[in-house]
């Protein structure tokens, strides 16, 4: 992966967790790595433990899909559920949550960072 897209990756994912925290969330962790990988963004929304998945983008990219919540198919949504479980499986038993849940959150960013697009999927799959 590019350094630029490193950034564009680290930038869209700030600005997630900026956002669901000032929507009442707690998060719980950024970039949560596990022995399998890491998990972007993991919250408290109200009761449910959210696992967040982040997708960004540049305005006028011509790689990849078209918008970027596309590019959670069914390999990456089953990376994430065995991620989650694998994160909550080297925690300290947790609090009792009322769901578990996976949400996606789609970027799409111009060329000075502005938000061109936010789209925030809940429950996604």
């Amino acid at each position: 992966m590019t350094l630029t897209r490193q950034r564009l990756g680290r930038d869209a994912e700030a600005l997630v967790a900026n956002q669901l925290a000032a929507a009442g969330w707690r998060i719980v962790a950024r970039n949560a790595r596990t022995r399998h990988g890491e998990i972007d963004i993991i919250g408290v929304d109200g009761r449910d433990l959210v696992f967040v998945e982040v997708k960004a983008r540049r305005s006028g990219s011509v790689g990849g899909p078209e918008l970027p919540e596309l590019a959670v198919g069914v390999t990456k949504r089953r990376r994430l559920r065995r991620l989650a479980a694998a994160w909550l499986a080297e925690r300290p038993p947790l609090p009792r949550f009322d769901d578990l849940r996976f949400d996606v959150v789609a970027v799409t960013l111009d060329g000075g960072n502005g938000v061109e697009r936010y789209e925030h999927i809940r429950d996604a799959f």
